[in-house]
């Protein structure tokens, strides 16, 4: 084992972990598309603003360095005052003791940091779950992954969708990220959405004007095409309502839906459901190898579950996100004499 950064990695290397990651994929969520070796180095090497990320993999020792397989790994991510891990295993290789021991070492250096929590997503039905609960790790937060398959969608009923919007308000479309001039309105809006919410952050939005600029440059460097479709309350210019798709290069076949905020006061105005829709057909356009869109969401987010439901998004799987003080996890997994 030892610590590994993605920006010296050979290409080697980087080959090697797409092809465990892809046999853990086939292994815990077999109907998800492989990984193509295609930006993984600038997805790992990237952080958004004001974050760092620290690695390491266990690989086999009888070959040199570089030109090793990697059979497992754990990133951590350090922000704010936790500290939020993935950790990697090749499925052959599990119930071996390689996950607790990358638990221990990057546990190890939070404590050293300073960090007072270790979060992780865990994700229903795999091993990941009874490995966490069985270290002390306590659920906080459980969300649906719901997918839909493109090639089901109504495209008659969504154009009714995409056009149900109130008057007063219009719907613009925005490949790449918001215009400069909507960053400060964007931002407002996406600051709203986080007062909202009661989950653990483990991948916080950017709501100041400067941050979310930054990141939104950062999901290019990372090969994450960002699609924004937006609500513009026509009266004062405000953002009333957006939602984001990220279309990663890693895997093109299935997009990631990001946030989708409509502002308090403009609610019940048909906001959601109109720029869903418009963003679907959107990205039928701008992605023609697209065939699925998944998307996150807490089963008491009663709206925009049944907003998801007309879209035609079916619920796949639970995810778990877990946290650990990291003074009583490095307690834990210190060997026994």
């Amino acid at each position: 084992m030892r610590e590994w950064d993605p920006r010296s990695a050979s290409a080697a290397e980087i080959h090697s972990l797409v092809a465990t990651l892809n046999a853990a994929l086939a292994a815990d969520l077999a109907d998800d598309p492989p990984w193509r070796d295609v930006q993984v180095r600038d997805y790992l090497a990237e952080t958004m603003p004001g974050e760092r990320r620290i690695s390491w993999v266990v690989e086999d020792d009888r070959l040199p360095e570089g030109e090793s397989e990697i059979y497992a790994m754990v990133s951590m991510l350090l922000l704010g005052d936790i500290g939020v891990l993935e950790i990697l295993v090749k499925p052959s290789l599990r119930r071996r003791g390689l996950g607790r021991q990358l638990l221990a070492v990057a546990a190890r250096r939070a404590y050293l940091e300073g960090f007072s929590s270790i979060g992780v997503e865990a994700i229903g039905g795999t091993p990941a779950i009874g490995f966490f609960e069985a270290l002390g790790f306590e659920r906080e937060y459980v969300e649906t992954r719901s997918v839909l398959s493109l090639d089901t969608v109504d495209w008659a009923s969504l154009g009714s969708m995409a056009s149900g919007i109130s008057s007063g308000y219009r719907v613009e479309y925005h490949p790449g990220g918001p215009p400069a001039e909507l960053l400060e309105a964007y931002a407002r809006t996406k600051a709203e959405a986080q007062t909202d919410d009661d989950d653990l952050d483990l991948q916080p939005r950017s709501s100041d004007p400067e941050r979310l600029r930054e990141s939104l440059e950062t999901l290019h460097r990372r090969g994450l095409k960002p699609y924004i479709v937006l609500a513009i309350h026509e009266a004062t210019g405000t953002v009333a309502g957006l939602t984001e798709v990220v279309v990663p290069a890693q895997h093109p076949e299935r997009a990631d839906q990001y946030d989708t905020i409509v502002v308090r006061e403009h609610r019940g105005y048909g906001i959601d459901r109109a720029i869903k829709a418009r963003m679907l057909f959107e990205l039928r356009a701008a992605e023609p190898g697209l065939r699925e869109v998944q998307t996150w969401n807490a089963q008491h987010n009663e709206s925009m579950l049944k907003v998801n439901a007309e879209l035609g998004y079916q619920s796949d799987r639970d995810w778990f996100e877990y946290i650990a003080d990291v003074a009583h996890l490095v307690q834990r997994l210190e060997p026994s004499d």
